[in-house]
């Protein structure tokens, strides 16, 4: 009769241990067991970067890489991004059901009604350079907020909690429009409660002086539909620091403001960008050839948007993404000269072993920074386009983390690998240092 236990035979001892199997995983605690002595620790697991360790148990957000499955709540995400709006999404990750038409009806408000920021966050947005980088001011400001909101530290109170979630998810596109309108010399501009999520967002951050500011409902979606796909992602980079921070019982705005700081990341939120940047140099569809040689060679070329640190199949997000830029071109009336060049590329990459065979589609990344593009949304904003929407996933994350009795506050062990004890050595009598080389890290991992 089968059962469900790992039995572990260590070949230092000749011991024989036998380990409960749950949900296809083993504690790492129960490896403590096994010993060589009394003086031993007990065995650990070395996992960096996490590849293969389950830090948590979660009901919010299911991936299947192998088979190019993403899920909030048990809805697929395309069936998400075809028929349901950006609040509708939010409500489903935090509550973990889709919103009935009064309950859509009250987050909607709540939400409207919390988008206005206090005078002295104008007054902290504004002290920054000209030149301050929008993410930069994204993070710094959330956490400021911290401030306004002292009551928030009380963490395990959920009418408390659920107040500051309810403000940072309507605050977010104020402050990220405001730290845009800043780094172009703009005048702010409050937000409407006339307006929804998305178009107030645009509102704030794209008017100049028209008196009746209006914006094209299909370009509204579409933004709409990009704050879906980007809405919660499992436990990625940004996630892991802002349960890692909450672990800790910290405030809400301080935990989302450091998920922001993860996010500012070229491998995490700032990935579209590095896509962009690879079509420019690459220039041409006839030069994709001589960089899909390059790519395979290793000589230079890296083939930015395509892989994931999760997906070994075509992402869900993807094929959601692609058609959605189809329609945002055709909507503005002119197609990106990058279009071309992107689209050569993904035809060569998805029929070329090479790629197919190291399981090399493309990701999210690869066109949704031609959409916001397209928009006439600068580059420096596309990192800041991604923390609006994930702030509902973080806060969900954040909340679960809280209400898990098995958590406890983030404390990964380590391999020491430093010296042993050492005397002290008189400044006269020490030699130079030599500081070891920063190494190297592939940039297609991206989340």
């Amino acid at each position: 009769m089968p059962k469900d236990t790992l039995t572990i035979t260590d070949n230092r001892t000749g011991k024989t241990y036998e380990v409960p199997v749950s949900e296809g995983t083993i504690r790492a605690t129960d490896l403590r067991q096994i010993r060589t002595g009394d003086d031993d620790f007990g065995l650990l697991t070395y996992d960096p970067g996490f590849m293969n360790t389950s830090s948590c148990r979660s009901a919010i957000t299911y991936i299947d890489g192998d088979k190019g499955i993403l899920r909030y709540r048990g809805y697929p995400v395309d069936q998400l991004a075809e028929n349901a709006t950006y609040l509708e999404v939010a409500y489903l990750l935090m509550n973990g059901e889709l919103p009935t038409q009064s309950e859509l009806a009250e987050f909607t408000h709540d939400i409207t009604h919390h988008t206005f920021v206090h005078e002295n966050v104008r007054t902290f947005i504004d002290g920054f350079r000209y030149d301050a980088h929008p993410m930069g001011m994204l993070v710094a400001t959330v956490g400021a907020l911290s401030t306004f909101y002292p009551e928030a530290k009380h963490v395990m109170d959920r009418e408390i909690r659920r107040a500051q979630m309810t403000r940072l998810i309507a605050k977010m596109p104020t402050i990220a429009a405001w730290s845009y309108r800043h780094s172009m010399g703009m005048p702010f501009v409050y937000p409407s409660n006339e307006l929804s999520y998305t178009e107030n967002f645009l509102y704030m951050m794209k008017r100049i002086a028209e008196p009746k500011f209006e914006i094209h409902p299909e370009v509204v979606r579409a933004l709409d539909v990009l704050f879906i796909l980007h809405a919660d992602h499992e436990q990625n980079c940004s996630t892991s620091v802002m349960r890692g921070i909450g672990s800790s019982r910290a405030d809400p705005y301080v935990a989302v403001a450091g998920a922001a700081a993860a996010l500012y990341g070229p491998l995490h939120g700032g990935a579209n960008e590095a896509v962009l940047r690879m079509l420019r140099e690459i220039g041409s569809v006839n030069n994709v050839p001589a960089f899909i040689k390059e790519v395979k060679g290793g000589v230079g070329g890296r083939l930015m948007g395509f892989g994931h640190r999760v997906y070994k199949n075509y992402d869900p997000r993807a094929r959601v993404i692609k058609r959605l830029a189809d329609q945002v071109f055709d909507l503005v009336g002119r197609k990106s000269p990058l279009l071309g060049v992107a689209l050569e590329l993904e035809r060569i990459a998805l029929s070329d072993d090479y790629f197919v065979s190291r399981k090399l589609y493309p990701n999210v990344d690869f066109y949704s920074g031609l959409i916001y593009e397209a928009l006439q949304i600068p580059v420096d904003m596309f990192p800041v386009l991604f923390a609006i929407p994930r702030t509902s996933g973080w806060l969900a994350q954040y909340e679960e983390m809280l209400l898990d009795k098995e958590q406890k506050i983030a404390r990964p062990r380590q391999i020491f690998t430093g010296y042993d004890e050492r005397k002290f050595v008189p400044m006269g009598e020490r030699k130079p240092s030599r500081l070891p080389e920063a190494t190297k890290s592939s940039p297609r991992e991206t989340d």
